[in-house]
């Protein structure tokens, strides 16, 4: 009997062959009972080569249906019918290339817009630039590939279409600002392993953790408590502020990829990075560009921009944003845990678990004060923002709190590098081949030519100046191909000139709240990964317009009333 089930258990497995074989003796070895086969494969079972070559041995023993019966005659192995999984198709492995149809999408837009003669006034090649950059845009937007493979093809695009040369398309990769984001992602990976972002965490909630909106007002007062410090809002935003959220986030069981990101992650990380844009309006060293508008302003109008002017006429309009933003937010993208009222004492408990900080704790505290010192009164010392970010990695590489091999394996920070990257090149070249510049004397002329009294010609053109930003990937470069043909059309159609040039470089912040590339804290909240794109970019016009409404009506009256206009 026992022969009979062996033999029709091999018929089952392997097809007959045509000359028979004669029958081997099973090895000793192999003629086990129960016992020994569950004693071998403990002891096998962290020995991977004596496991093959059992297998090889005798390959009906690696079958999970496999069952011994020990016969009183003599030992043999008895095997079921072979299981369903031996004997199916293998399964087809899964599509890992490009979604196919925004893919398409993306394409056709580039090729379409390429197909289309380029308008008087615009250079051949500038267009050719403007189809491919929209094209990526497109391919951000919707996603076919990873954000980074995306900008790369675009970036690929330009070279092969002699659109732009290699060094011209891969320029902007020394540029500072994006090497600055992806350095705040190692930051953020040191804040976290050792332990230090969830003590500041546990602090926090301690005192302000028993509602999340709470908690969020918490976050954004003290950002915009240091902006004025801090010209840099990627410093801001990246070295100090992410390491905190990711920290709270996690404190509070919101993670990424495990269906928790609406607990608090989500909401958290769009109101840091819409408010963040608000603080930096508020201060003329509050953001990098700033000083820009206000060295512009004087070469266009002759008037200066002082630092007291600027936050008399911001801070009235700025408060309001800072208050409305986060209330609104918590209402159309509330987090799913809002009150948690055993969340200090758990906090306490927490912390008294911790005990006293350790030696990286105390070297990543350390190395993060030398760094915002650094932010801080760098402008003295002639240490820029992303010097003292590398200054800061390379103390915590050389002592190990984070090693090469982590940064490496931040996907993320390099993802974001290379498609920010992309995005800064093409719009860059976007201004050098005076497509920015024609679209500028376009409105200009379209503006001035509708007769509108200044209120209303002034509103055309802030929408103009604010949506065009959808183009950029710096407030910077925005400001330098933008600002002086609006601020001096605003005037000539009888904008009082010193109101107009603050307005525009209010807006000149607030605008990079529209999309995840138009300002340098947008690439380091979105990066988290807690806010889908599209949900990213229908908040961030929804903010857009409450900013514009809170700006342009409450800051109104405020500007009148003290003698703007």
């Amino acid at each position: 009997m026992a022969s009979l089930v062996l033999t029709s258990s091999l018929n089952l497995r392997f097809r007959p062959l045509s000359t028979p074989k004669p029958r081997l003796p099973t090895p000793k070895s192999l003629r086990l009972n129960s016992r020994s086969v569950i004693k071998n494969s403990v002891n096998n079972s962290d020995n991977p080569v004596n496991s093959q070559q059992h297998r090889d041995f005798n390959p009906l023993i690696s079958q999970k249906s496999t069952f011994l019966i020990h016969s009183p005659k003599r030992d043999s192995i008895i095997v079921n019918s072979a299981s369903p999984a031996a004997t199916s198709t293998p399964q087809p492995q899964p599509w890992q290339g490009a979604a196919m149809k925004p893919l398409i999408a993306s394409i056709a837009t580039g090729v379409i817009l390429w197909l289309v003669p380029a308008p008087d006034g615009v250079s051949r090649i500038a267009w050719q630039l403007l189809s491919i950059f929209l094209a990526t845009i497109v391919g951000i937007i919707t996603q076919p590939l990873p954000l980074g493979a995306v900008a790369l093809i675009g970036l690929g695009a330009c070279v092969l279409t002699k659109t732009l040369t290699f060094a011209a398309a891969f320029s902007a990769f020394g540029d500072p600002i994006p090497w600055l984001i992806a350095l705040a992602f190692f930051f953020a990976r040191g804040f976290i392993k050792t332990g230090l972002g969830n003590r500041i965490a546990y602090q926090f909630v301690s005192l302000f953790g028993s509602s999340s909106l709470g908690l969020g007002y918490s976050l954004v007062f003290s950002e915009a408590l240091l902006a004025p410090a801090i010209p840099s809002v990627s410093a801001r935003a990246g070295g100090i502020f992410l390491p905190l959220v990711k920290s709270l986030c996690v404190a509070c069981g919101s993670n990424v990829g495990d269906g928790t990101e609406h607990k608090l992650g989500s909401w958290l990380m769009l109101t840091c990075f819409q408010t963040s844009v608000i603080s930096s309006s508020m201060f003329l060293t509050a953001m990098a560009a700033n000083p820009l508008a206000a060295n512009l302003t004087l070469n266009t109008i002759n008037q200066t921009i002082g630092w007291m002017d600027w936050a008399k006429a911001a801070i009235v309009p700025g408060l309001v944003s800072l208050i409305v933003v986060p209330l609104l937010l918590y209402l159309i993208y509330p987090p799913t845990v809002k009150s948690s009222p055993d969340a200090p004492k758990l906090a306490k408990e927490k912390l008294e678990k911790m005990g006293p900080m350790s030696k990286n704790e105390l070297i990543m505290a350390g190395t993060l004060f030398l760094t915002v010192g650094l932010w801080i009164f760098g402008g003295t010392l002639n240490v820029d923002a992303v010097t003292a970010a590398i200054l800061g990695l390379s103390v915590l590489l050389v002592t190990g709190v984070v090693t090469w091999k982590e940064c490496l394996a931040e996907s993320v920070a390099w993802d974001t590098l290379t498609w920010f990257a992309a995005l800064i090149a093409m719009a860059g070249y976007l201004n050098k081949y005076g497509l920015i510049s024609w679209f500028s004397q376009t409105v200009v002329k379209f503006v001035g030519g509708l007769g509108l009294s200044w209120q209303s010609s002034f509103g055309i053109l802030v929408l103009l100046y604010f949506y065009s930003h959808y183009f950029f990937a710096s407030g910077a470069a925005h400001i330098g191909a933008m600002f002086t043909a609006f601020l001096s059309v605003a005037s000539a159609l009888g904008t009082p000139p010193y109101l107009g040039a603050l307005v525009l470089s209010f807006l000149s912040n607030l605008m990079g709240g529209i999309t995840h590339y138009g300002i340098g804290s947008a690439p380091v909240f979105y990066g988290a990964g807690y806010v889908p794109l599209a949900k990213w970019w229908g908040y961030g016009f929804l903010i857009s317009v409450v900013n514009l409404i809170i700006w342009l009506g409450v800051g109104g009256v405020w500007w009148k009333a003290i003698g703007l206009w």
